[in-house]
């Protein structure tokens, strides 16, 4: 039989029992649309949280420490037992400093090197004042999306003498003259925060009775450094509403203040890791050196690459990649079991087809009868079938695409209608790639197919002899 005369053979077969076939299309169309709206809701949230993570500078961003190689009690004495030779790194620890800044800047697909300064600061308004947490932010994280509806603007220039309030701090400071957060936008506040200074060699930096006989070098006084209370004038220039979620060794901690880099790279101010100067450096370590370094890439994929490279300079590593492939999977089950509740009605479905076909059996017998008396072979009868099958399992898969394009629409139109009533910005959680498209028909058709395997096997084994005589 000619592929024309199957297909307008199968053609004419579906518009004779038109109602019953565009019940059982309609139910494949469910099945898919089921399946449609849940994988595209699971890939949009997927989406979102990519997208905002790229944008706030943490997917493409690798953080840099001090290898540390510590001695662990017992460890040597372990391995001597176990016959095990002392563990020894491959690439010697090296020191996070300035050099090692301009080093990092020149490996390949790195944008931009930056340290992150975070200390307490006391910020006076007339004169009184609050306590809060300040850290720096690079000119690139302008483009993060927790300044995108923020009050005021970003900073007007690198090297800006001005600041950036959390709300929380806003309002806080502006309880004092008893106004509302957004007028001191402009406004000028003193920070008072912790600054260093170098201390003499002369004078030494150890207390008297305190200092150790073996560290009496140029060296080590040489490396001893006051507290002193130093301040800046500020001008308020933005006050952010949300949480600032931006790569940098204190990346997910919250700051109530944020201030240029470049100035506060300026202010010399005292951190946590300087302590460590102290007590671990010497006089040929003497310098600038960073608790952290962000290093930031041009494009995701090259994130391992860089690392590696970092490695084998002799610094620790860290990127959110590497906690996002946990992420990742979360969402690759999540996805997998959506399109397994999404296929419950897709199989139901197939359920019609099947009864669909089986009847179509027992009313056209006879014409199965005068087909095979024609010279119509058992494969002629299973094509036939195969045919019909295909055709209202692509026309389900078509008719279900769209509609659950719809259904995914209206979810994404009221989840932003509520949103937008309580006063969070809109959001897009729904996403239909083309490959969602296409492999929901390819999967309807595989099912319709295969729920027309019985049906068509059953049409080809009818004895023409018993089919002809069927009234």
């Amino acid at each position: 039989m000619k592929l024309s005369d199957l297909n307008e053979l199968a053609w004419q077969n579906l518009r004779e029992a038109f109602l019953r076939n565009s019940l059982t299309t309609m139910g494949i169309a469910v099945g898919v649309a089921s399946l449609v709206a849940m994988l595209s809701l699971g890939i949009g949230l997927q989406d979102m949280i990519n997208r905002r993570l790229e944008r706030g500078g943490l997917f493409d961003s690798v953080i840099v420490r001090p290898r540390v190689d510590m001695v662990r009690p017992g460890e040597q004495a372990r391995n001597r037992v176990l016959g095990q030779p002392p563990p020894a790194p491959e690439v010697p620890a090296a020191r996070l400093d300035g050099d090692a800044r301009r080093e990092l800047a020149q490996l390949p697909n790195v944008v931009e090197v930056y340290p992150e300064f975070r200390f307490a600061g006391d910020m006076r308004l007339v004169d009184e004042g609050r306590l809060t947490d300040v850290t720096s932010l690079p000119v690139s994280a302008s483009t993060n999306d927790a300044f995108e509806g923020m009050l005021g603007h970003f900073f007007s220039s690198p090297n800006a003498h001005e600041i950036i309030l959390q709300t929380d701090t806003a309002e806080s400071l502006a309880q004092i003259e008893n106004k509302h957060a957004a007028d001191l936008i402009g406004r000028n506040i003193v920070l008072r925060y912790p600054g260093r200074e170098k201390l003499p060699a002369e004078s030494g930096n150890a207390a008297p009775g305190r200092r150790n006989a073996a560290s009496t070098s140029t060296a080590d006084e040489i490396m001893g450094f006051s507290v002193i209370s130093s301040e800046i004038p500020l001008q308020v220039v933005g006050i952010v509403s949300a949480d600032v979620v931006f790569s940098g060794g204190g990346a997910f901690a919250r700051a109530g203040a944020f201030l240029p880099l470049a100035v506060a790279e300026d202010l010399r101010v005292v951190q946590g890791n300087d302590t460590r100067e102290v007590i671990g450096n010497s006089l040929a370590n003497a310098g600038e050196q960073y608790a952290t370094l962000t290093v930031r890439v041009d494009r995701a994929s090259a994130v391992p690459a860089v690392q590696d490279a970092v490695r084998n300079l002799g610094f620790a590593t860290f990127s959110l990649l590497d906690l996002t492939r946990s992420l990742r999977r979360v969402f690759a089950i999540l996805d997998l079991l959506l399109g397994i509740f999404g296929s419950l009605a897709l199989a139901v479905a197939s359920l019609g087809i099947v009864n669909t076909l089986v009847m179509a059996i027992l009313e056209r017998r006879r014409e199965i009868g005068v087909l095979k008396a024609l010279g119509a072979s058992d494969r002629d009868v299973r094509q036939l079938f195969f045919a019909e099958a295909s055709v209202m399992g692509l026309a389900g898969g078509a008719f279900g695409v769209l509609l659950g394009w719809g259904i995914g629409r209206t979810i994404q139109f009221v989840t932003a209608a509520y949103l937008r009533q309580q006063g969070i910005p809109a959001e897009n959680i729904w996403l239909v790639p083309w490959w969602l498209v296409l492999g929901a028909m390819a999967f309807s058709l595989v099912v319709s197919l295969a729920a027309g395997m019985y049906p068509a096997a059953r049409a080809a084994r009818l004895d023409p002899v018993e089919a002809l005589r069927y009234q």
